[in-house]
């Protein structure tokens, strides 16, 4: 290569075309490799790193397509120029649809507010203590007023426990219910990464299920169970994060038989909740064996760091030890700040300007990327984009970046052993200047209306 650069292919478990990708990637980023620089043919450095000419070809077509190398018959391949384009969008910051931000529409205002009526009311002893569960019922009181049209079943204040946001009650959930030396947790092929990062906390083998045009697929799913002796289940019925998909109403009732056959639990995360259901939570479907959980970080703020968990019945003291022996509760601060927030009557209105703002960006997302295969959903802020042909979508999600543009792409959201998934997710950034947030979504019509072309060795 002219230097002394040598690609390094760290044994992390990723497949060696990615560690060939990101060693190339890191050349290039210390200088180690330059612009203008050859690289060797594809049959050099395999037998160099003992790797397949396969593997090589594969990583230098990800780099060629998302524009890192130029390649040509013939003359071989080579890190490519900066373009102005990338030099344009340094310059103006990344555009950033990698995580959904709520429009500021006044709930820091709400918020600060309650924090400081916090201050002034709450009585010093709380203040001083570790917060005890009857501290807390005035959170769990707003909570049940806020969900009190949400399709989840028969349940009382008791039966709600609170957590540090939706991803610490997934958390939660699961290390009040594995047992074993070996258990096993279910996902959505496709789904919230949150579900494996939990599972690999508690040491969970973690297996992907399919779905079809209704949601999970049954036979497939009763035939993991079977197989796997999975005891628990998660799933989002009512949005699907990353695709926005629904299950249907009657899959719901066909996977809630196949779990009340085995005995297996279903945790329902509805933490995308927007106020409008489409059919019963798999905890009013499975009175003992599903699991609920929300938060209002995706409507109102993910500042306010609580999450409602209601269990199954019999399942509520499980739950309390695993919150109190891993942080002994919320603080007392915070879930009275949430209450205030959720009882504030300009909440409703805020909401109402956030879910429009959303709906507004949504549809000039759509009348842009309309003609590719999309997924959205009112009141979302995320948009499934199925790449068309010649994309992969890490070579996509990468050739964006390279363009000022930051999202997902799919690999975030399957699993490593799973199949390959050409899509992207954008979530909507309601934080950003109106120009700056069009500009981005054009920029990812533009890689699309242009797609690659097939690298050749």
């Amino acid at each position: 290569m002219g230097t002394n650069w040598e690609p390094m292919l760290a044994q992390t478990g990723r497949a060696k075309y990615r560690a060939l990708v990101e060693s190339i990637g890191k050349g290039i980023a210390e200088g180690a490799l330059v612009p203008g620089q050859k690289l060797p043919p594809v049959r050099e450095l395999a037998f160099r790193l003992n790797i397949t000419p396969g593997t090589v070809a594969r990583a230098y077509s990800i780099l060629v397509d998302d524009g890192t190398l130029v390649a040509g018959v013939g003359r071989g391949t080579y890190v490519a120029e900066p373009t102005p384009a990338a030099f344009e969008a340094d310059a103006g910051g990344m555009i950033d649809f990698f995580s959904p931000r709520i429009p500021k529409m006044g709930q820091e205002e709400l918020i600060r507010d309650a924090l400081k009526r916090v201050a002034l009311d709450l009585p010093s002893n709380a203040l001083m203590q570790y917060p005890k569960r009857e501290t807390n019922l005035p959170a769990r009181k707003a909570f049940a007023d806020w969900m009190k049209d949400a399709p989840v079943g028969h349940y009382s204040l008791d039966d709600i426990v609170i957590t540090h946001g939706g991803q610490n009650a997934i958390l939660h959930v699961m290390q009040a219910l594995l047992r074993g030396h070996d258990p096993v947790v279910l996902v959505d092929e496709v789904t919230f990464s949150g579900f494996r990062k939990a599972a690999e906390l508690c040491r969970a083998r973690v297996v992907g299920v399919p779905w079809d045009g209704e949601g999970p697929d049954p036979v497939a799913l009763e035939n993991l169970v079977q197989s796997t002796g999975a005891g628990l289940y998660c799933t989002s019925a009512e949005v699907n994060n990353p695709t926005t998909r629904s299950t249907t109403a009657r899959r719901r009732r066909e996977i809630a038989a196949i779990a009340l056959r085995h005995g297996m639990h279903v945790l329902d995360d509805d933490c995308y909740h927007t106020g409008n259901h489409t059919a019963e939570s798999y905890r009013a479907l499975l009175p003992d064996l599903g699991w609920y959980i929300s938060s209002p970080s995706k409507l109102v703020s993910p500042s306010l760091r609580v999450g409602f968990t209601i269990p199954p019945r019999g399942w509520v003291g499980e739950m309390l030890r695993s919150v109190q022996f891993s942080h002994f509760g919320v603080s007392s601060i915070l879930t009275e700040a949430f209450a205030l927030v959720m009882s504030n009557p300009k909440l409703p209105g805020i909401i109402e300007k956030v879910q429009s703002r959303i709906n507004s960006d949504l549809r000039f997302v759509v009348n842009q990327l309309g003609g590719y295969p999309i997924r959205w959903r009112s009141n979302v802020p995320l948009v499934w984009v199925e790449l068309p042909s010649g994309w992969r979508a890490p070579a996509f999600a990468q050739a964006a970046e390279a363009r000022g543009v930051e999202m997902k792409s799919a690999d975030e959201f399957t699993l490593r052993e799973g199949r390959a998934v050409h899509a992207v997710r954008i979530a909507l950034n309601g934080q950003m200047d109106q120009s700056r947030f069009e500009e981005g979504i054009r920029i990812i019509r533009s890689l699309l209306d242009n797609p690659p072309r097939s690298f050749t060795t």
